[in-house]
């Protein structure tokens, strides 16, 4: 579904990237495990077109989309819910979603924008009954929730979520988790960055560790989970010294 090659991404003087390469198969979720500042975001937004690529190949169900416009990216079908959440604080939750739609709207109409609302709202019910309060006076899990929801109004098959976690309450993360697992039941490739490695490997299929702008480790989610270098840096576990007993 989507092919990163060889992907170079710099700010001024500064490599971000250096040589990514990735593959996500349509229908999984895969995540991008690594520390702050090791290149997890800019990949995001280098794929949903916010960032042009100084060289590399970005290809989406075999079209290369490579430096394409962030809205035409949205068109074919990938959509990109940022870290920090992003949403109109003035505006109602069911505006927000609205918005979501725009890009669509056309193609879909007016029913197939309410059936893509009622999808959202039985993913997270808590936005059924907050539709007409304001974005900005929800909590820090229903603000996230909203972002989730919004991108998912475009009907993406895939969707690059960027640190849904962040800020939140363990009982919070778990139900926002619990739901992106359920999103490639109704045709939603996921690519996911979350600072939580345990978490994010618990719920994707595959994965790859982003150290300084250059994946290091690539492989299944229970592979990952078993790497003794995964263990050490990302899950907490010490692994013990060469020569100890």
């Amino acid at each position: 579904m989507l092919e990163v090659e060889e992907l170079f991404v710099s700010y001024g003087a500064i490599r971000a990237l250096s040589g990514v390469s990735l593959s996500v198969g349509e229908g999984s979720i895969v995540t991008l495990i690594g520390a702050n500042g090791a290149g997890k975001t800019t990949l995001l937004r280098a794929i949903s077109g916010l960032l042009r690529p100084g060289s590399g190949r970005i290809a989406f169900d075999g079209r290369e989309i490579t430096g394409r416009a962030a809205e035409d990216v949205v068109r074919l079908g990938i959509s990109h819910a940022p870290e920090g959440r992003q949403n109109f604080a003035a505006l109602t939750v069911r505006d927000n979603l609205l918005i979501g739609a725009y890009p669509v709207y056309r193609r879909h109409g007016k029913a197939g924008v309410q059936a893509d609302q009622e999808r959202v709202f039985t993913l997270f019910p808590v936005l059924r009954q907050r539709q007409r309060q304001l974005a900005g006076t929800l909590s820090g899990g229903e603000q996230q929730m909203l972002a989730i929801g919004r991108v998912l109004m475009a009907r993406p098959r895939l969707v690059l979520l960027d640190e849904p976690s962040m800020g939140l309450a363990p009982l919070v993360v778990r139900e926002i988790l619990k739901q992106i697992r359920r999103l490639p039941e109704a045709g939603t490739t996921v690519l996911l960055v979350e600072q939580n490695a345990r978490s994010a490997l618990a719920i994707a299929d595959r994965g790859y560790v982003i150290e300084t702008g250059r994946v290091v480790l690539a492989g299944s989610a229970d592979e990952l989970k078993r790497d003794p270098r995964v263990q050490a840096a990302y899950l907490g576990r010490a692994t013990k010294a060469a020569g100890t007993p």
